[in-house]
């Protein structure tokens, strides 16, 4: 067989169709991929940023013979005979969508005299995998984590970067769409500043393997979380928003004249954005050790626990941070890293023990208890040379 056809919405395509396309891989010498544009559905993505998610997708897996077409105004299967496609390829998860797909292929072939259609059944770790499914992933604390076990990296770095641009103009509008939000100069501003952090210079540095856009997500879907239960204001809820958008802007293992955190303070201050108010610069201070006793705000308490968050999550969680940070301190040698590793997670549990890490009673009752846990089973691993990291 020469070609077979996949066809969907794919928004986002995941790792369920992206085995189907695998599986017709294995039976032809090309797959075309028909994007079908639905007048019906509101996509997250436009069809041709959908195409490029398939494409690189495909590329990650080092697949050189799968094409995407966007079908526009045309039945997939009549669109499927111009390019040569006797069939297409259909994932069979349960048996109404058998009902349903076999209705669409008998429609194909007997009306529309297009494609014929070869049904497979996924393999049962992605039976439940549907774009819908990862879509409804989307929102609570650790989202992120979860939606990326079922879609290929680059659909998942789309997710996320357009997730964080709603995020960002929920602060900084870009597209002047909210009444008041007109000033051309503030909108350049902001877009520029947003693509600067989610870039190279920032948190999408290819080096950063925790303080990435991963962390940039956590945190946003935390402080979400904490505002929803704290009553917390939406301009203190924003305050601190803003803070963790900037606290790790800067992250530089040989630090210069200014720490790490006192540098993201200043690119702060540098911005523009609101006129770049000091309190903001004060939050992002008080998650420098050396300037945290100095710093007096009254949602200190608030940065400080959501940057700690991470240690409070599931065991699979925390232990993908671990790895990460070890990633980021790959220059140190093994044991020179487990000693100050070591040091830095005792000082965090005995403060966890005395119940003082989450100076913020909303962390500290959800986090507490498990981020003990979690930080004793790192030690025990650090403190065992022959234990790998």
């Amino acid at each position: 067989m020469k070609k077979i056809g996949f066809s969907g919405t794919l928004d986002p395509i995941t790792n369920g169709h992206m085995w189907v396309i695998g599986e017709a891989r294995s039976m032809a010498d090309e797959v075309i991929v028909f994007l079908s544009q639905n007048s019906a559905k509101q996509p997250q993505f436009s069809a041709e940023a959908r195409q490029q998610i398939i494409q690189d997708s495909a590329a990650e897996r080092g697949w050189d013979n799968v094409q995407v077409v966007i079908v526009k105004g045309d039945y997939t299967a009549r669109a499927a005979k111009k390019y040569g496609v006797d069939y297409l390829i259909r994932g069979i998860r349960t048996t109404a969508d058998f009902d349903y797909e076999n209705l669409i292929q008998q429609t194909n072939v007997d009306v529309l005299q297009g494609a014929k259609t070869i049904f497979v059944m996924p393999p049962r770790d992605l039976g439940s995998v549907s774009s819908s499914f990862v879509k409804a992933l989307e929102g609570p604390v650790g989202w992120n984590w979860t939606m990326k076990k079922f879609v290929p990296g680059p659909a998942y770095q789309a997710w996320i970067l357009d997730w964080l641009r709603k995020e960002w103009e929920s602060l900084w509008p870009m597209t002047g769409g909210r009444a008041g939000d007109a000033d051309p100069a503030a909108r350049t501003n902001a877009q520029h500043w947003f693509e600067y952090l989610i870039g190279p210079a920032a948190y999408g540095a290819a080096g950063r393997h925790y303080h990435n856009l991963d962390h940039l997500v956590h945190g946003l879907s935390e402080l979400r979380a904490w505002a929803a239960n704290t009553h917390a204001t939406s301009a203190e809820t924003d305050q601190v928003k803003k803070a963790f958008w900037f606290h790790d802007a800067v992250y530089d293992h040989d630090e210069g004249l200014y720490s790490n955190e006192e540098a993201s303070a200043q690119l702060w201050l540098s911005t523009g954005l609101d006129g770049a108010p000091a309190d903001v610069a004060q939050l992002i201070r008080a998650t420098d050790h050396y300037q945290e006793a100095q710093v007096v705000h009254p949602l200190k308490q608030a940065m400080l626990s959501v940057d700690l968050a991470i240690l409070g999550q599931d065991p699979e969680v925390y232990q993908a941070y671990a790895r990460a940070i070890r990633a980021e301190f790959v220059h140190l040698p093994e044991l020179e890293f487990r000693q100050q590793r070591g040091q830095v997670l005792n000082h965090l549990r005995q403060k966890a023990c005395r119940g003082e890490m989450f100076g913020d009673a909303y962390f500290a009752d959800q986090y507490t208890e498990r981020a003990i846990d979690n930080l004793s089973a790192e030690i025990d691993v650090l403190e065992r040379i022959d234990a790998p990291l």
